[in-house]
């Protein structure tokens, strides 16, 4: 028969789950304090040992009025509670994902979706995930490990992002044989006064600002004035 597990011991194991999802930082973060402050008054109420089974309505009531007793905003209260919440509903032991899985979901974070949505979208069939097995393994073959593979998207991801190109598992074969020599493109910069344009002359070696009628007017301020944006 398994053992099992005791609610204290998968907050740790919660955390690093919802790291790897993708969640945001700020996210994140408010569930550490949350499940810290949760670890807490488990320790306080000799609760060490109990396990998410065992854990019950009796125990969220007590918790709830531990928080209301601190002066809390209600708002702030319902957040504690949604957090230990989420942590008595997720799936700790869930299985490890395999090589392949680590790869193809690494692609579509790279994409900017968090595990959650490639899951969800794989159900809903909008992404065929079998379309992705074969490539993906053959990346990890070419690579030497799983590690490096991920490493070879992050390259050409990067690479093709700031040319809003888009990009497959089968581009970095493509970019294999310069995949360390590729770059995200440099964005440029240019020269604004007061959000109007300015143009360097080399002939005349001065500064001139262009304004909204398309003239050419020579530029007198400091040079601490001028504002420098990045451009696509």
């Amino acid at each position: 028969m398994t053992k099992e597990a005791k609610v204290i011991e998968n907050i740790d194991s919660y955390l690093i789950k919802i790291k790897k999802k993708g969640y945001a930082q700020s996210t994140i973060k408010k569930r550490e304090q949350n499940l810290s402050l949760f670890k807490n008054w488990l320790y306080e109420k000799n609760l060490q040992d109990i396990t998410v089974s065992e854990f019950d309505k009796r125990h969220i009531l007590k918790f709830k009025n531990y928080l209301s007793n601190r002066r809390l905003k209600e708002e702030t209260v319902s957040q504690y509670l949604k957090t230990v919440y989420n942590l008595l509903e997720y799936p700790c032991d869930e299985k490890p994902e395999s090589d392949v899985q680590q790869i193809v979901n690494h692609y579509f974070m790279t994409k900017g979706l968090s595990l959650d949505e490639i899951k969800d979208s794989t159900k809903k069939q909008r992404i065929i995930y079998s379309r992705y097995t074969k490539p993906a393994k053959d990346l990890i073959s070419l690579a030497g490990s799983v590690k490096e593979a991920k490493k070879a998207i992050d390259k050409v991801a990067a690479w093709a992002n700031s040319r809003k190109l888009d990009y497959a598992i089968e581009t970095v074969f493509k970019k294999w044989p310069e995949i360390n020599k590729l770059k995200p493109k440099e964005k440029k910069k240019r020269a604004y006064y007061k959000n109007d344009p300015m143009v360097w002359s080399d002939s005349k070696q001065r500064w001139y600002v262009i304004d909204k009628n398309g003239e050419w007017l020579e530029f007198a301020g400091d040079k601490k004035q001028i504002e420098w944006r990045e451009e696509d």
